[in-house]
């Protein structure tokens, strides 16, 4: 957690950072300015800001190391064989020495907090009334990643007892000496989330809406991203102070009436690559097929080597409790799952579904197959006569299935996530009635049926669950939230969501989409009220129950032992885990 400044300047000043994910991200490395040189004019701030979306690329971070923690809650499980860096995050087993997926985004989340710092440094020494349009703007994005950065460690990281380092470039009264030391840890995650919302409101101040901006300017962070992660945080902070609750239903307003956000009318084409930049989006990330850029996560939950026709990796699978979450007239558990028999369009051709990869559990994630249902399976006739797969044509995928980014963006936060917050927030303050018009309009475009008039806490959890499937907004952490409230039906009812078992349904011929559910070892559950059959708990481990306490040990991720050792005292490590010194 130490960081260099001569370091993080010319990484920025050098551009060197290449997964770029939008055409303004496009950097040259041309060379390497001293700082002395540098923060002279927009081309340097908007050089130095360009790079801190490039987290957002890495297979550590949003390609897919982060959704290895979901493998710890009730929708996902791991498609392949893990190591126990990924095993330890789903059994709820974690110690802070062998979960290197949890190092490589902690480590990436301080760097880029570091960088933004040092653009708000440099830019907050410009008098207000002398920056220029992109100096203000620059200064925007940065307080919007840092607080970004800061939110995504503090929620996971940080305890009411126990807070998350951070300090703030503009408060050192010696920053030569000052940056190079390791950032103070808070003495509580409220004094985090106080700091995070002061940098989410300050980048607000600095930031338009996103519907002023131009094309080529898409992608970076606005002042609706900057209130939905106000929102997102108020959340949060809210476990510890109810009274935050209060703040979120006027924010959601605003980022609607004044930011012109809204749903789309159909839930399936929220995932298309047409409306990346609908009227839906918050906050998402940028990617691109034919550079390979952004996020590979449409690649990762793909079926492993495609059905022969592309290398998708198969690492997450969707758990026999998510399906039965919904109903059957629900459109979003089409729009998100495949059971066996399902049609879906792949390259072109329409398929039923069927999976003999890895892991068994009868079902597959469908929300990002938008970009592999175009282009075209191409064939050949092999030498024993036999028709055969020979490649593809697909512009909208990356060439190289061993970085396979698309054209469709991933989505961090959605409008519909922000009407759910505002559903949760009014329940929470007992105005259930007034909370059925934000949690009516999610569940009337589902078309599931339903029509709420007084929404409970279990009918906010159930919708919050359908719409937001396989979706990087965190189930695993709104269970551990929900859990830790009480004692009332929806606490427990998240809890045992945590601890329970994993379940999938077992065919009698895999390779068979029409094949039937192999009931020869005779074992069914019901959930929901509904009867499955040829059921079984999912294996390697992670399907088993688990051990759980709200607020304990695990409610938390462990800092790594490295840098608890490395901080020579200055970075307590959370409560219960044996890497503490």
């Amino acid at each position: 957690m130490k960081f260099n400044k001569s370091f993080i300047i010319l990484l920025m000043a050098a551009g060197c950072l290449s997964s770029c994910t939008g055409e303004w991200l496009d950097t040259v490395k041309e060379g390497v300015p001293a700082e002395g040189t540098f923060w002279k004019n927009d081309a340097d701030y908007t050089k130095a800001v360009n790079t801190l979306y490039d987290c957002f690329s890495y297979e550590e971070t949003w390609g897919r190391n982060l959704f290895y923690e979901q493998g710890a809650c009730d929708d996902i499980v791991f498609g392949r064989s893990r190591g126990a860096s990924q095993m330890n995050l789903a059994k709820l087993c974690m110690d802070g020495s062998t979960e290197g997926s949890l190092k490589d985004f902690y480590n990436q989340m301080y760097t880029t907090m570091a960088m933004a710092n040092n653009v708000i440094y440099h830019a907050l020494q410009i008098p207000e009334a002398n920056r220029t349009a992109i100096q203000k703007r620059s200064l925007g994005e940065a307080y919007f990643m840092r607080g970004f950065t800061h939110y995504m460690i503090a929620y996971r990281y940080g305890r009411i007892d126990n807070g998350v380092p951070f300090v703030r470039y503009e408060d050192f009264t010696d920053y030569a000496t000052q940056v190079n030391e390791i950032p103070t840890q808070q003495a509580s995650v409220i004094d985090n989330y106080r700091m995070i919302i002061e940098d989410f409101q300050n980048a607000a101040d600095n930031l338009e809406w996103f519907k002023t901006y131009s094309t080529d300017n898409y992608g970076r962070a606005t002042k609706d991203a900057a209130l939905g992660y106000m929102v997102k945080t108020y959340a949060f902070w809210a476990q510890h102070d109810k009274s935050q609750w209060e703040k979120i239903p006027a924010l959601v307003d605003k980022i609607e009436t004044e930011g012109g956000r809204g749903l789309l009318d159909n839930y399936a084409d929220v995932f298309k690559i047409e409306n990346n930049w609908s009227k839906e989006y918050i906050w998402s990330v940028n990617s691109r097929g034919e550079n390979y850029a952004g996020s590979i996560f449409p690649g990762i939950v793909l079926e492993n080597k495609g059905w022969g026709v592309y290398n998708g990796w198969g690492y997450m699978k969707p758990t026999l409790e998510l399906w039965a979450e919904y109903n059957d007239v629900d459109d979003r558990r089409g729009a998100t799952m495949l059971s066996y028999g399902d049609e879906f369009t792949y390259f072109g051709e329409t398929r039923k579904f069927y999976s003999t990869s890895d892991l068994e559990n009868g079902f597959a994630f469908c929300k990002y197959m938008d970009p592999f249902s175009r282009g075209k399976i191409n064939y050949k006739v092999d030498d024993n006569g036999k028709t055969v797969v020979d490649g593809y044509s697909n512009s909208y995928i990356s060439s190289n299935g061993d970085r396979p980014t698309t054209d469709l963006n991933v989505p961090l936060m959605r409008f519909a996530e922000l009407l759910l917050f505002k559903a949760e927030a009014l329940i929470m303050q007992n105005k259930n009635a007034e909370a059925a018009a934000p949690l009516n309009r999610i569940a009337n475009r589902a078309h599931e049926g339903v029509s709420y008039t007084a929404p409970t806490m279990m009918d906010l959890m159930h919708e919050r669950r359908c719409e937001l499937a396989c979706e990087w907004t965190d189930r695993l952490f709104d269970l551990k939230r929900w859990s830790a409230g009480g004692n009332a039906d929806w606490n427990l009812d998240a809890l045992n969501k945590i601890k329970g078992a994993k379940h999938g349904i077992k065919h009698t011929d895999r390779s068979n989409p029409n094949s039937p559910v192999d009931t020869t070892d005779d074992l069914d559950i019901t959930i929901n009220g509904k009867h499955y059959q040829g059921i079984f708990v999912l294996g390697g481990g992670q399907g088993d129950a688990k051990e759980y306490e709200p607020g304990g040990t695990y409610s938390v991720m462990p800092y790594d032992i490295n840098q608890v050792i490395r901080s020579n005292g200055k970075l307590k490590q959370n409560p219960g885990y044996a890497s503490k010194f």
